[in-house]
């Protein structure tokens, strides 16, 4: 078994010069989608869809994911808190995907298929997102100013 000690963040003290600038806009484009799409989370039409979905109490659910979505967004893009911000977005797509992406309940194969692949992208974004939660928001963020 693991000693603690071993499972600590791996430094990038000995990473080549470009590995911030990369790590930024890594965190740049998983971030843009919660915070981009997180604002139609608050429209009629938005809230009105996941209820013909079967969302409960979508008026109330729907923008509070909205809410999740934005804060996990951008505390991931500015690397401000961002093991909580992950984990803002973990839990945001653990509610979401099921409920907007269920696949095994769409009878239309083009559909069937692309809620399949709306379900996958948001697997990948969730392991995406439990990474930060144990890594965290690496170079150039807020959070490795405070050390």
């Amino acid at each position: 078994m693991a000693s603690t000690s071993t499972l600590s963040t791996p430094s990038l003290a000995h990473a080549p010069a470009v590995a911030g600038p990369i790590v930024l806009l890594g965190r740049l484009f998983f971030a843009l989608i919660f915070v981009l799409a997180g604002a139609n989370h608050f429209s009629s039409q938005t809230i009105g869809y996941a209820a013909s979905q079967g969302v409960p109490l979508a008026s109330i659910a729907v923008p509070f994911s909205g809410v999740l979505a934005i804060l996990g967004g951008l505390s991931i893009l500015l690397g401000y808190h961002a093991r909580i911000g992950a984990w803002l977005i973990a839990l945001f797509l653990v509610g979401v995907t099921p409920m907007m992406h269920n696949f095994w309940a769409v009878s239309d194969p083009m559909m069937h298929q692309i809620q399949v692949i709306m379900f996958m992208k948001n697997v990948s974004m969730l392991g995406g997102a439990l990474l930060i939660s144990q890594f965290g928001s690496g170079p150039l963020s807020l959070d490795s100013r405070r050390k």
